[in-house]
């Protein structure tokens, strides 16, 4: 008996501790568009690891976050919807950049700042783009290259060998 009571009260504080960590993600979603912003718009090749409520980041500061993801049927490029906060103005020659955190962070849209005095006005659009880089392909095609080059080498090594039987030969 004193056990099933055991049980239920650590069954009711995991629910506890998951209704909290759900309280705090939606406020955290309800924050992705404040009143006090303005959207712009960017067009990518690719998107990947970005979603609706990614930050939006100036210099590592967040400024934003997306507000939508959309596919250009046209042009077939990622069409990406975020907001700034109203106090940041974004240079019309700014580059907006798919980066990520690290190896198992999350994504994020960075901008990097151009030297421009002109600024992009609320719903204009990034003109200049870098999508998201696939690790997974990059990774392949350096495999890809090694093994390439040991094949390469492979060749030379067994000239090699064979010259350096011929030498061992010649002083004789």
């Amino acid at each position: 008996m004193r056990e099933s009571l055991f049980e239920s009260l650590v069954g009711v504080l995991v629910v506890a501790v998951a209704g909290i960590f759900l309280f705090f993600s939606l406020q955290q979603r309800s924050e992705a568009a404040p009143a006090d912003s303005y959207q712009l718009i960017a067009k990518f090749n690719r998107v990947d690891g970005i979603s609706t409520g990614s930050d939006v980041r100036m210099a590592g500061v967040k400024i934003g976050a997306v507000s939508a993801i959309t596919l250009d049927p046209k042009t077939y490029k990622a069409v990406v919807n975020f907001t700034v906060k109203k106090g940041v103005q974004v240079p019309d020659d700014s580059t907006a950049q798919v980066l990520s955190d690290g190896l198992l962070g999350g994504a994020y849209l960075g901008i990097m700042v151009g030297g421009s005095f002109d600024y992009i006005p609320e719903g204009g659009t990034v003109e200049f783009t870098r999508g998201s880089v696939d690790l997974l392909t990059v990774l392949s095609e350096v495999a890809g290259s090694a093994a390439g080059n040991k094949n390469n080498n492979g060749g030379d090594d067994a000239g090699g060998s064979s010259g350096g039987a011929a030498e061992e030969g010649s002083p004789q």
